[in-house]
């Protein structure tokens, strides 16, 4: 039920294995947001193509006519059609090279209630948006999918949109993401920019225009091509950047927004460091209260914060291994592993991995590393976009240390952000096209932020701060509970949702929703 007040904490239920597979990529695990202000340069204003009634596209040379077919995941299904839009690669020459933007649309089961288009954005950077809309039954309620058409596309640079691809030889020799001394931190850094070269070799000129900005321009296009006058959205962590970024760009152009865990794109290195840390931290008490209450933890009964600072201990005297491979584990490794369960609240999987550290046996353990495709001379690398939609810069490993320590004194047993670490360690050296900045929305549409109380990857206090900066036409619903996205988790924030969705009527000032039970 939806409450005003703060609710006694209960921690969520294991969740439907369909979402697991949209919460469950690691590519996914990061999120973060927004955009470009009204203030646009020159060279990019006028640059969105009219259409007219029949979809026709046409600015600056190029057609975006959507090619619709059937989809070849589901060749039988009339209400379901994939298609392809050319766009340019970078929308200051919107006449020069272009990419094919891939898309799948999902017809309003009731076209006579049918009220818009609603664009579904799942995140990553480099999670599938028309692997949602192929599988919309599963990811939205069905009033929903009565009133909308679901169209979900793969943001340029990712999956079927002209992927980034890379060295898989080079992405296997990734250095350390921790480096230990300055040598490692040069070595860090010189690593990235030869990968960055080899990725623009590979990828060609699309690389340079991952990001956010350039994302929701593409928005409009779609928008464009369809027909729409506005488009409705539900964008989940990452892509709650893109839904800030169109909103900044294109305001009469929202009928309604969600942004579902979003991040406040408007800190700096020291608060994503900071906020990161705190998050965390925050999420390992909840875990070890859970263990605390309950019998079926595997520590129950135990001293969980010092059995954890035991194996961290061993982490740093290079004692702590990984029996399935071997391979010493440090703490930022452990640190990660344990932020994976924390993405989806598996708090018996953490208490059963951590138990299994302590003995030495076999544990499930996620890498912090991407996954190399070893098979073929090249493997898709969707991480850049982060790197162009956030300036995290460190000026040499003493600083790196200053933010470390910051962390650890935020985190005393985490340490750190595992997510915040790894991107400032990914992106360094990087030079952003969109760095970040306070949100600037004129839209007279009502806009809503949902999020977790307790999310590893985009902080409380992070949406807090995005409704404060949209102003009266923020509203903020609070799910009291853990884990990373939270409409799909309780009745309650899916009724707040799909109500806000068709009627744009926002929860009241302080509302939230209660955790779900074990």
């Amino acid at each position: 039920m939806l409450t005003t007040k703060r609710t006694t904490f209960r921690h969520p239920r294991r969740v439907d294995p369909r979402r697991r597979r949209l919460l469950g990529s690691l590519s996914a695990v990061v999120a973060v947001l927004v955009a470009l202000s009204l203030n646009a340069p020159p060279s990019l204003a006028g640059t969105t193509p009219t259409a007219d009634r029949t979809g026709s596209v046409t600015a600056g040379g190029w057609n975006g006519r959507i090619d619709w077919q059937a989809c070849p995941e589901r060749p039988d299904d009339p209400g379901t059609r994939c298609g392809t839009l050319r766009l340019p690669v970078d929308w200051a020459r919107p006449g020069g090279e272009t990419f094919p933007l891939a898309l799948a649309r999902r017809t309003a089961t009731d076209p006579a209630a049918r009220i818009g288009v609603l664009v579904f954005n799942p995140g990553g950077p480099g999670l599938s948006g028309v692997d949602v809309a192929l599988t919309a039954d599963s990811q939205l309620g069905p009033d929903v999918l009565r009133r909308f058409d679901i169209v979900g596309f793969d943001p340029r640079g990712t999956v079927r949109s002209a992927p980034v691809r890379c060295s898989s030889t080079l992405l296997a020799r990734h250095p350390s993401l921790t480096p230990a001394n300055a040598a490692e931190f040069e070595r860090l850094r010189t690593y990235n920019r030869q990968l960055r070269d080899d990725c623009r070799a590979h990828s060609g000129p699309l690389f340079d225009h991952l990001d956010s900005v350039s994302v929701a321009r593409d928005t409009d296009a779609i928008r464009a091509a369809l027909g729409e006058r506005q488009l409705s959205f539900y964008q989940w962590s990452y892509g709650t950047l893109i839904g800030q970024s169109y909103a900044e760009l294109f305001p009469d152009r929202v009928r309604a927004l969600v942004m579902d865990s979003v991040m406040d794109h408007s800190q700096g290195v020291r608060e994503y460091f900071r906020g990161g840390a705190a998050s965390n931290e925050a999420l390992f008490h909840e875990f070890v209260t859970w263990c605390e209450q309950s019998p079926g933890c595997a520590l129950h009964g135990r001293d969980v914060p010092a059995l954890y600072d035991r194996l961290t201990r061993r982490a740093d005297a290079g004692t702590l291994v990984d029996a399935t491979t071997g391979a010493k584990l440090s703490w930022f490794e452990l640190g990660f592993a344990t932020f994976v369960n924390f993405f989806d609240a598996t708090w018996a999987d953490l208490a059963n991995m951590l138990l299994a550290l302590e003995r030495g046996e076999a544990a499930s353990l996620a890498s912090p590393m991407v996954p190399v495709n070893g098979d073929e001379d090249l493997t898709e690398y969707a991480l850049p976009a982060f790197c162009q939609d956030w300036s995290l810069p460190v000026d040499g490993f003493a600083d790196w240390n200053r933010y470390l320590d910051l962390s650890r004194a935020t985190a005393p047993h985490l340490r750190a952000s595992p997510v915040a670490v790894r991107f400032a360690a990914i992106c360094l050296g990087w030079t952003a096209n969109n760095p970040q900045h306070r949100l600037q929305v004129r839209t007279s549409a009502p806009l809503l932020v949902l999020n977790g109380r307790y999310d590893p990857a985009t902080p409380y206090d992070g949406a807090q701060r995005v409704v404060r900066q949209l102003g009266s036409r923020g509203h903020l619903l609070t799910y009291e509970g853990s884990g990373h996205a939270s409409y799909p988790r309780t009745e309650c924030t899916r009724r707040q949702v799909e109500r806000y969705l068709i009627t744009r009527t926002t929860p009241p000032v302080g509302a939230s929703c209660p955790a779900a039970p074990v």
